[in-house]
């Protein structure tokens, strides 16, 4: 019960720490030359919408926020990681920007909120008991 109320705590502390390392791996391993043609096409549409899928949940979740606004941060943050992503790979040698990728971008940002938005309507139906809440 301690290590859940303790996990619970430094959740979001967590979850910061992984969005920023996911942003980290976009920009500084996506100018490594390992990085061009890693992925082959289609496949790395599928990878691209499950980075901002998650990407937007970490941030979601590191947030403090609740309701739409959580949403919306959430949405919008991954969405401007993305844009700004597509940006840089078109200077990079060997990379190029794509509208396509920025399309997989948007709809890994939709499914990371979606969820989100599963997760916290969940949460409002489950006794605080079982959220860590102390008693």
């Amino acid at each position: 019960m301690h290590l859940q109320r303790l996990t619970y705590r430094h959740f979001p502390a967590v979850a910061i720490l992984a969005a920023l390392g996911i942003v980290a791996v976009l920009f500084v391993g996506g100018r490594q030359s390992i990085a061009v043609g890693l992925i082959p096409s289609p496949w790395d549409k599928l990878v691209h919408a499950s980075v901002f899928a998650l990407l937007a949940c970490m941030i979601g979740l590191s947030s403090n926020l609740r309701g739409w606004h959580k949403l919306a941060v959430a949405f919008f943050s991954a969405l401007l990681v993305g844009a700004l992503d597509e940006l840089h790979q078109m200077y990079l040698p060997g990379r190029e920007a794509g509208l396509a990728d920025f399309i997989a971008d948007i709809i890994g940002s939709i499914l990371g909120t979606a969820f989100l938005a599963m997760k916290s309507s969940r949460s409002l139906h489950t006794p605080s008991r079982y959220r860590g809440a102390s008693r």
